[in-house]
């Protein structure tokens, strides 16, 4: 795929393009990369290209989606990576990095179907990593406090993304840029009283 999208040099490409054009790749794609949910797996074969192609890929026109909720779905992808949850709470590297990634694009993609069970599971997910996120660097910091916001952030995330290059990555650097608008929340302690006497 890299040698054609190479001498091709599409402006973009997507299944349709891959079927009429690299016919013998599309029947491979069909026969052995497929979702644990069912269906191909045009992610995992997008994440294979060399990344210059990654942004070229537009996947399909995805016309609004009813919500239903299917706890099945998402209970297939848990117990296919339930050994590997760990990694948005707790990541040890590349590795572990690249198994979230999977994981949780997975998951948006079941999401953007319409379930609502993937959405909140992801949500859910993704909260344990934004957390560290807050705590650990100093470009999300400002987001402490916003938790409501934060929720809707992901929410957003969710729908819009698009193209197979990392989820998290994307997910990351929407909060960095959303941060940049936010006011810093102060806290007082209860137990400060200095605060309060100054306002009287």
């Amino acid at each position: 795929m890299n040698h054609l999208l190479a001498k091709n040099q599409p402006q973009s490409f997507n299944r349709a393009w891959v079927r009429i054009n690299a016919p013998r790749v599309y029947r491979f794609v069909q026969r052995k990369i497929r979702v644990e949910s069912g269906g191909i797996d045009w992610d995992r074969m997008t994440r294979a290209l060399d990344p210059r192609y990654q942004r070229q890929w537009t996947g399909s026109l995805r016309k609004k989606a009813k919500p239903y909720r299917d706890q099945a779905e998402v209970d297939t992808v848990i117990q296919h990576y339930g050994n590997k949850l760990y990694t948005f709470i707790s990541s040890q590297g590349k590795e572990d990095e690249h198994i979230r990634d999977v994981i949780s694009i997975v998951l948006v993609r079941i999401a953007q179907k319409g379930n609502i069970s993937a959405k909140q599971e992801i949500i859910k997910l993704l909260s344990s990593t934004v957390d560290n996120w807050i705590e650990g660097n100093p470009k999300l910091s400002g987001w402490r406090g916003y938790d409501p916001l934060i929720q809707t952030r992901l929410d957003c995330c969710i729908r819009r993304y698009r193209y197979s290059g990392s989820f998290m990555r994307y997910v990351f650097k929407t909060l960095e840029y959303a941060a940049k608008g936010l006011k810093p929340l102060i806290a007082y302690s209860l137990d400060d009283t200095t605060h309060f006497r100054n306002r009287c």
